[in-house]
């Protein structure tokens, strides 16, 4: 495809907003949390730091994937969604838009549990931070959310940039207290750096990391399928690298130190939020309230930035015949009043699961993560495909061609490393969510009156995930696998 059809909007979201907006969407609780989660995965120091070297690689892969194909395919707006279709075909696109709508929506109900489980140490009404009191208090705080984004997404984005900058203020000072605290210990460092025997092996415990990382980088997508509402989707993929390279550079920061002061074992023992046991470990009581500040702050913001996020992840594949039209309708405002009326109700069936089932915040961020790896996949093997085809090595603009073929390979393998350490269990967990999309697919392509299955391997795919279905209901059935 030719550059210019990457045409300039210049009322366009510019840059800045775009990497704020992906760091409001991204920077939420994992980095409250990642800390004693690592640990209590049984990975010890150096499997962490292994996990966070193939997280770190494997996330730029993606984001540069994400990079190169808004430089070279920008007729593809949308992002995710868009890459899917075009490579692979009506359903797979389906799949994938319907598989990241509902990994989008599950994770602000994740943030929820750990808001109010925060909330619980100066309101002990929120107990657990899934009892009946915070799904209430939840439910009508993300109605407003959703009601504000009905508003306007730009003007959402805007307000979005300003709470970012104010959630990361308390996070700084947070590090710095701990600096000047003199708490890291290099003996504690690399104290057990392996683990003991029964710590596993090492494959093992960088494994166990792997929905901890992919956790806390969900979201960094943001700007990319925000794009079709960017000055350029080459400005919505840069957004995407700027944004991850700052947060890796945080996050690993925040783990290093934290593995410096406490030992393993005491680290997994750490109740969620594990960062606000540890800051008050080293300052004080006065530091566990600044961390609570922080991820109050934090979460709140994440979930305003999610909601835009969702009602996007609606209107654009409604825009393009992928969703119901009614979806893609704007309001006099400018608005996604459908989208967004939408995006509550599937917001307040989540949190209604999660109250019948007390599900805690792990299992819900296991879930989004779970979710999201189709659609963060399906964009690495479409770079792969476009690389191939030598879509993407026409020219040397945005990168040489060796550089190019690295990118699209790196992606694709941690594609299928992401499959690989989520196990067998949370694979099958994956067509519980993923099978029932089939029947607005069905709708969706008889109003449109096309053919159900345009390819013969839309059809083999879509039988292999009934079984798959069927044979995760049964699963279910008889306890072998949990999903709340």
């Amino acid at each position: 495809m030719e550059n210019n059809l990457n045409s300039y909007n210049e009322k366009g979201l510019g840059t800045a907003k775009l990497t704020f907006f992906s760091i409001g969407t991204t920077l939420a609780s994992g980095v409250f949390s990642m800390v004693g989660d690592l640990a209590a995965s049984g990975a010890y120091t150096g499997a962490t730091l292994i996990g966070w070297l193939v997280c770190g690689l494997g996330t730029l892969a993606l984001c540069l994937c994400f990079y190169q194909l808004g430089i070279k395919r920008p007729d593809l707006k949308s992002g995710i969604f868009a890459y899917a279709r075009d490579g692979f075909g009506e359903y797979i696109g389906f799949n994938v838009a319907w598989g990241y709508l509902l990994s989008a929506a599950l994770t602000p109900v994740a943030f929820m549990a750990l808001l109010f489980t925060t909330l619980n140490k100066f309101f002990p009404v929120f107990g657990n931070g899934s009892n009946l009191a915070s799904c209430v208090v939840a439910s009508i705080f993300l109605w407003l959310l959703c009601f504000m984004v009905a508003r306007g997404v730009k003007e959402a984005v805007t307000v979005n940039m300003i709470a970012v900058i104010a959630k990361i203020i308390p996070i700084l000072v947070m590090i710095i207290a701990v600096l000047f605290a003199r708490a890291f210990s290099w003996d504690v460092f690399v104290s057990n750096f392996w683990g003991d025997g029964a710590a596993g092996s090492v494959l093992d415990q960088v494994k166990s990391t792997m929905f901890t990382t992919v956790w806390i980088f969900i979201g960094i997508e943001g700007a990319v399928v925000l794009s079709a509402r960017a000055k350029t989707t080459k400005v919505a993929g840069k957004a995407a690298v700027y944004s991850f390279l700052g947060l890796l550079a945080l996050y690993v920061v925040i783990d290093i130190m934290g593995m410096g002061i406490m030992p393993h074992d005491q680290l997994a023992a750490l109740a969620t939020p594990s960062m606000s046991s540890l800051v008050e470990y080293v300052v004080g009581p006065w530091g566990a309230v600044l961390v609570s500040v922080a991820i109050i702050l934090s979460l709140v913001v994440a979930m305003f930035s999610y909601t835009i996020l969702v009602t996007d992840s609606e209107f654009l594949p409604a825009q393009q015949g992928c969703f119901p039209k009614f979806l893609a309708k704007e309001n006099s405002h400018g608005g996604l009043g459908n989208a967004a009326l939408v995006a509550g109700l599937i917001f307040q069936f989540f949190i209604v699961l999660v109250y019948i089932n007390s599900s805690s915040f792990q299992i819900l961020y296991t879930l989004s993560t779970s979710l999201i790896m189709i659609p963060y996949i399906s964009s690495a093997f479409f770079m792969l495909l476009e690389t191939v085809r030598g879509n993407t090595t026409k020219d040397s603009s945005g990168g040489g061609k060796l550089g190019i073929w690295v990118v699209a390979l790196l992606g694709s393998i941690y594609g299928i490393w992401m499959l690989y350490a989520s196990g067998w269990q949370y694979i099958l967990i994956m067509a519980l969510a993923y099978a029932p999309g089939a029947i607005l697919y069905i709708i969706n392509q008889k109003q449109k009156k096309e053919k159900l299955f345009p390819k013969t391997y839309d059809l083999v795919i879509f039988i292999l995930v009934m079984i798959w279905f069927v044979i995760a209901c049964v699963m279910l059935a008889t306890g072998k696998i949990q999903p709340f």
